[in-house]
């Protein structure tokens, strides 16, 4: 069993003590992946369409270093603090997924772990041989 650590240089991995990704042979595990701007602020503050965005660069970036691609990923979750966001999500949820079509969940919840964090989603791939 090979088992590689992916970092997104995110500055929860540290103080958590996780990984972006983690692939074990050929699959790829993509941790929750909150809308975090290279300057570690919230990117596209107030912005459902552009956090989520944000969240799916993100999770293209370390699907590839683990290397695998978009179209290996076979599921998604979409964590919301705000039903009425669904459809910007989604939106943007099909700017990346729209011909891949992987399993996905999207769920409201009571908050994330910034305030003003409209999404966070998460991914598993599965690399083909």
């Amino acid at each position: 069993m090979t088992r590689k650590l992916i970092s997104s240089g995110s500055p929860y991995e540290n103080q958590i003590g996780f990984s972006r990704a983690v692939r074990i042979d050929n699959r790829i595990i993509i941790s929750g992946t909150g809308p975090i701007a290279e300057d570690g602020s919230t990117a596209s503050s107030g912005d459902a369409f552009g956090q989520a965005m944000r969240c799916l660069e993100i999770i293209k970036k370390a699907v590839e270093e683990a290397g695998g691609s978009l179209t290996d990923i076979v599921r998604t979750r979409m964590f919301l603090t705000d039903v009425s966001v669904w459809e910007e999500v989604g939106r943007a949820h099909g700017e990346f997924f729209r011909d891949i079509k992987p399993a996905a969940t999207m769920v409201v919840v009571s908050g994330l772990v910034r305030d003003d964090w409209l999404v966070e989603i998460e991914a598993e791939a599965v690399v083909s041989s």
